[in-house]
Formats: structure tokens, C-alpha cells, sequence
């Protein structure tokens, strides 16, 4: 099964909706499943502006479950090199660099 298929695969209608972002049966993270699959043809956009997919799981313990990829705790092993502001000189609309906004006389 690969993750980024555009066709779901069967064993998802039975999925439960995981409040925190592990099996809501025996606990453990996503990183023990034995499938995975994520829903990338229906992402969903947070109020500012992000993508968010719903990401399906199953279990070692045959429990199937998703959450939502925003849930997704932080890794402890990666620096955060996405703000969720953009830097200064950036136009908040195009994301392109605001050169008139640092002109000084």
C-alpha cells in the first residue's frame, strides 16, 4: 500500500477518530502501524491559511484510526524553520518581499 495513493484504501471505512495522535486502543504512536495512508485529495485549510489532511493509521493491534496532520506532535529532533508569521519584509498576502516597506530616507 503506498501512503500518497490517490485511492483509499479499503481497510480506512472503519477508522476511528483518534484524539491524540496514537492508536485510541493500546497507545501507541503511528510510528508501529503497519499501513498508512494519507487522504491528500481532500485537505482542509486552517483559519490561517495552512493545509491540514487527515491521516490514516493501522495498528499493530489491528485497530484502524486517524487524526488530523495538525495534531501531530512537535519532533523533538527538528528545528522549527517555518514560523507561523512571516519575516518582516514579507507581503502577509503574496508572500513576496515588501521593498517599499524598508525604504528609508
Amino acid at each position: 500500500m503506498e501512503a500518497f495513493s490517490p485511492i483509499p484504501p479499503e481497510w480506512v471505512d472503519s477508522a476511528t477518530h483518534a484524539l491524540k495522535f496514537c492508536c485510541p486502543r493500546c497507545g501507541e504512536p503511528p510510528s508501529v502501524a503497519t499501513a498508512v495512508w494519507i487522504n491528500r485529495r481532500a485537505p482542509v485549510y486552517t483559519h490561517n491559511h495552512k493545509r491540514k489532511w487527515q491521516e490514516f493509521y493501522q495498528c499493530e493491534c489491528e485497530t484502524v484510526w486517524w487524526a488530523w496532520s495538525s495534531d501531530r506532535p512537535p519532533n523533538p529532533w527538528q528545528t522549527n524553520d517555518s514560523p507561523d508569521m512571516p519575516p518582516p519584509n514579507l507581503d502577509p498576502l503574496t508572500g513576496l518581499e515588501d521593498s517599499w516597506g524598508s525604504f528609508e530616507p
